[in-house]
């Protein structure tokens, strides 16, 4: 150990500092350790009123944070700002930077994590659960990387060249993804169904030739409870590009039938028809008549064309208003003596005598 004598004490050298420079440091280091911690009670019960206050919960995330901010964090903290009043060799300076830099990069992963996990918990819904999978496999791959992350930062603060390991991990990384093409595949359809929500748990839905009420929504498939009661399996990157159609979200129904009645029908009569059809539609509930017109000339048959609405996205309640229509059709074409046609084919001959 070299000590220089001076005419004061307090100007005594130990390695390269006076005393009086290790006194200041070490007063620095008092004072900070002492405001960081008031800090952090002040901070904390700031919060915790807070939350008492208010009805959100993101205060009690911010209220964890605090909690993991321990005294030996803030107190290196201190002692890393209070070193800097004296002088040290590159490798000591080199040493305690790298140590403050890995502790630095650790809290604040702790502390998005935390805010990761409050997300998630707001993301999770008990009537969603198979929604939930796709929620905290996002959150792992989040942490994952935040980890991957913050050891490149540290490996770079050490002087390692990292740019030869992300050349690497991009490489790997391909690779994987190649192996597992298709299970990625079915894993971004799942993110893609969770956020875009084309469908969820409980709707009708018609894919091509499947229809039936959702059941499940995984990771790789969703099941679908088809109308004759078996469950049908598709996998969700067939369901993201092809043509959904969700009758669920249908707030009313457009429907258009024809009918026919028979060419011997008065004309009078046949105009009297739109306005008897008018009549009966408008006289039952939920119902939102749209138009009746004689349509054209079939083989057989008068026709015409019908459209009304029916402000309900039941199936069972359409037909049984499409029911309760037919049947005061041909109520009312009995009264007036109106004809329904039937497919009929009428031949007409033609004698001619030679004279």
């Amino acid at each position: 150990m070299h000590i220089t004598l001076g005419t004061d004490y307090l100007d005594y050298n130990f390695f390269g500092n006076s005393i009086k420079n290790y006194l200041i440091a070490i007063i620095i280091f008092i004072v900070l350790l002492i405001i960081f911690k008031i800090i952090q009670v002040f901070v904390l019960k700031y919060f915790e009123k807070l939350a008492l206050k208010t009805k959100t919960d993101i205060d009690d995330a911010f209220i964890e944070i605090i909690k993991t901010i321990r005294p030996s964090f803030y107190s290196f903290l201190a002692f890393y700002l209070a070193i800097n009043f004296l002088s040290f060799n590159n490798l000591v300076k080199k040493i305690i930077d790298i140590i403050l830099i890995t502790w630095v990069v650790y809290q604040t992963i702790v502390a998005v994590q935390i805010l990761i996990d409050y997300v998630i918990k707001k993301k999770v819904s008990k009537k969603e659960e198979s929604a939930n999978s796709a929620i905290i496999i996002m959150g792992k791959i989040s942490k994952a990387t935040l980890w991957t992350l913050g050891g490149l930062l540290v490996l770079s603060n050490l002087g390692v060249d990292i740019s030869s390991l992300i050349a690497g991990l991009g490489i790997g990384g391909i690779a994987v993804a190649l192996a597992l093409q298709n299970i990625l595949s079915d894993l971004f359809s799942s993110f893609a169904i969770y956020f875009d929500r084309p469908f969820v748990i409980g709707d009708f839905i018609v894919i091509d030739k499947v229809m039936g009420t959702v059941e499940k929504i995984g990771i790789k498939t969703t099941r679908i409870r088809a109308l004759q009661g078996e469950e049908i399996v598709i996998p969700n990157k067939e369901l993201v590009s092809d043509r959904i159609q969700n009758f669920k979200k249908m707030r009313q129904r457009r429907i258009v039938f024809h009918l026919g009645v028979v060419y011997d029908t008065e004309t009078e009569k046949l105009k009297q028809i739109p306005k008897i059809i008018e009549n009966i539609i408008k006289s039952i509930e939920l119902t939102v008549f749209d138009r009746a017109h004689f349509y054209r000339f079939d083989d057989s048959a008068l026709t015409f064309e019908v459209a009304y609405y029916v402000q309900s996205s039941e199936y069972n309640k359409f037909m049984d208003i499409q029911q309760e229509i037919n049947y005061k059709i041909k109520e009312q074409f009995e009264e007036r003596n109106i004809s329904m046609a039937y497919p009929t084919q009428t031949i007409y001959l033609e004698k001619k005598y030679n004279s």
